[in-house]
């Protein structure tokens, strides 16, 4: 499978164009485009801009994920893990995030705040039936495999 081509426009000139840390990296970083600091109390959620718009091809999607960082000091996450943007969207992308710490957590323009994975998209065939065939799980839901 060969690597999609995402084509980014800048919405704002301090939007800074994700990039991979590393050679092995699956996600590229989402930096914060923002006029003013954003105050997260704890439990409080942002919508917060990277003046950045995308064009992700069809087929592809991209997953907003958390920074492992920024959850592991201050128990910042993003709220819904992972975010989908869809191939045709094309407004700005925002990461919601939200903090599950104890502290508030300033949130300033140029911060590393989510990654961005483009991973491949299957859209299914739903079909309707009568029965569905048995499996030794069944209907086992929660839990029902052990702990």
């Amino acid at each position: 499978m060969s690597a999609p081509r995402v084509q980014l426009r800048k919405l704002r000139h301090d939007a800074v164009v994700p990039r991979y840390m590393t050679s092995g990296a699956a996600g590229l970083d989402l930096v914060a485009a923002i006029d003013a600091p954003v105050e997260l109390a704890p439990g409080a959620r942002a919508a917060v801009g990277t003046g950045l718009a995308a064009a992700i091809p069809h087929g592809w999607e991209g997953q907003v994920r958390p920074r492992s960082g920024l959850a592991r000091e201050h128990g910042v996450t993003v709220a819904n893990a992972p975010g989908t943007i869809d191939s045709d969207y094309r407004g700005e992308l925002l990461v919601l995030l939200v903090n599950l710490g104890a502290a508030p957590v300033t949130i300033t323009a140029g911060m590393r705040i989510a990654q961005l994975v483009i991973a491949p998209v299957v859209q299914a065939e739903l079909v309707v039936v009568d029965a569905l065939d048995d499996t030794a799980r069944g209907a086992g839901g929660f839990g029902s495999t052990g702990s």
